[in-house]
């Protein structure tokens, strides 16, 4: 998340904190046309889908696993040694190695070490890596136990269930969130820990689950273990490469069952990416993931577009049922919509803000097929979704 400026004002005992790149004109009822920062609009930045010069994911062949082992991601950097010696590539070149969702490796290749290696038969894709990041604005607030979001989809106990939350971190002392920090991990260069030092990960958490006590808010699934999979940093900034990581670790990592929340999205399209949901979602795991922000149609975008057994895409109404006005939309790949519009969560140091945007539409499937897997149901549908055809509301 590139935040581009920030405005703090006390107002009244709240915190209020801007730094907004959209704004929900009309998405919400009697507020329709308000230019407040309660309509501000979890969005990408300007920097989102920049190149990183010289950097490169490299996937290979389903095929090339047929007599050799690459199910960990040390066997895929001896593996990958081989490959670049043979094609005269310097193994300092390798910056990551993964295995699980897709498997493969990241690294800095000059244009003619890229040409050789894509003529070698174990590689299926190359894609140039790219920078991953939204803008964002909240407000800081008093949280109320359940949330109008929580009753429109409906809750319950998660106790015992696993979430795995691809985002900027969660904060582990957070009072109101059963965060597991033994499990999580960071994908980001230089940073060891998966703490969230953004706001949007842990935001994102609590709507999952938040726990169910006398303070706060209560999440979809109440006390799940949340597992924070950290790919954003301080600014929301991360690239694609860190996210197939990620998703890796899950495929390696989780049973079916178990959850990933995805409240991220490109700019573009990524096969690389797009494969690993897929791969990852054939071992059971549910997968709920943002349609984006960008009114314009979901299947422009990875990872959004994927269409997969297990894989559901979400769009973002208002407390009304109104279809957002910055949701991405298309029945050809959403599933779902849910509420993403002045959206009440946990947030840094033990805090409650507010968030607008599918990226917290998402979470509440996520909460919801904790609870039923498959057999989630809907309520109502979004009413005026740009399609035409209007999205059914997740619904336990």
């Amino acid at each position: 998340m590139h935040i581009k400026s920030i405005i703090t004002t006390v107002v009244t005992g709240l915190i209020v904190l801007a730094a907004c790149k959209k704004n929900d004109a009309g998405a919400s009822g009697s507020t329709a046309g308000n230019a407040s920062t309660n309509n501000c609009v979890v969005a990408q930045s300007e920097e989102d889908g920049s190149i990183i010069p010289d950097q490169y994911i490299v996937a290979y062949r389903e095929s090339t696993a047929t007599g050799v082992d690459l199910t960990t991601t040390a066997r895929i950097a001896s593996f990958t040694n081989s490959i670049l010696q043979k094609h005269s590539i310097n193994s300092n070149a390798i910056k990551q190695s993964f295995a699980g969702g897709a498997r493969g490796f990241i690294a800095h290749l000059s244009i003619a070490e890229l040409f050789r290696l894509r003529q070698d038969s174990t590689i299926s894709n190359i894609e140039q890596d790219r920078i991953i990041a939204y803008g964002t604005c909240f407000q800081v607030v008093e949280p109320k136990t359940i949330t109008w979001n929580i009753q429109r989809v409906g809750y319950g106990d998660g106790t015992g269930k696993t979430a795995w939350i691809i985002d900027s971190g969660i904060d582990f002392t957070h009072p109101d969130l059963n965060a597991d920090s033994a499990r999580s991990k960071s994908f980001l260069s230089g940073v060891t820990s998966a703490r969230d030092d953004n706001g949007h990960g842990t935001h994102v958490a609590g709507i999952i689950g938040a726990k169910n006590n006398s303070f706060g808010v209560l999440g979809v699934a109440s006390g799940a273990s949340l597992v924070a999979l950290k790919v954003f940093d301080k600014d929301g900034k991360g690239t694609l490469g860190s996210i197939i990581q990620a998703l890796s670790y899950v495929n390696s990592n989780a049973k079916a069952g178990d959850v990933v929340n995805m409240s991220l999205g490109e700019d573009t399209v990524s096969n690389i990416l797009d494969q690993a949901v897929q791969n990852t979602a054939a071992k059971g795991i549910y997968i709920a993931i943002a349609a984006g922000n960008d009114h314009k149609p979901a299947s422009q975008f990875s990872p959004g577009r994927v269409n997969a057994k297990n894989v559901y895409t979400v769009s973002a109404v208002d407390s009304l049922d109104n279809f957002a006005s910055f949701s991405n939309y298309g029945n050809e790949v959403v599933d779902y919509a849910a509420p993403g519009v002045k959206i009440t969560s946990t947030y840094l140091n033990g805090k409650y803000a507010i968030f607008s945007g599918t990226s917290m539409a998402t979470p509440h499937v996520a909460g919801l097929l904790l609870l039923k897997g498959n057999a989630i149901t809907s309520s109502g549908t979004a009413l005026n979704d740009p399609d035409g055809t209007p999205d059914p509301i997740a619904h336990k």
